[in-house]
């Protein structure tokens, strides 16, 4: 089986920069409480940087190495989130936070991480 990977990078970076502001802002609309709002803007705040490293043919990071770190920060939104479900009793920023988790895993998942040479 093979995985498709029909996203465009430029896609990605759009969706993630998009993403990222919206991601710090929810807990507040939605009124999640403190443990989930601080999850979810740390999560936010180095998606967006993440996201800002992509253009351009001076990355400070591989794409490669972009590429593990959008899972390692899938899997601490979806790990906190369950940890804050777990310790607050509230199941509301679990579900969120693990909806977004899974998420970035699809988008990652779906990526094509190559970029046209000099790019």
């Amino acid at each position: 089986m093979t995985i498709f990977r029909y996203i465009p990078l430029s896609v990605h970076a759009g969706l993630e920069t998009l993403a990222a502001p919206l991601l710090m802002v929810a807990p507040f609309l939605l009124g999640f409480g403190q443990a989930a709002a601080v999850v979810s803007v740390l999560t936010g705040a180095l998606l967006l940087g993440l996201a800002l490293q992509i253009p351009g043919p001076q990355r400070s990071i591989s794409l490669a190495s972009h590429a593990s770190f959008d899972y390692a920060l899938a899997t601490f939104a979806i790990v906190a989130g369950i940890t804050v479900g777990i310790v607050t009793g509230t199941w509301e920023p679990t579900v969120f936070l693990v909806g977004i988790g899974a998420a970035m895993v699809a988008l990652t998942a779906s990526t094509r991480f190559s970029a046209p040479r000099g790019v």
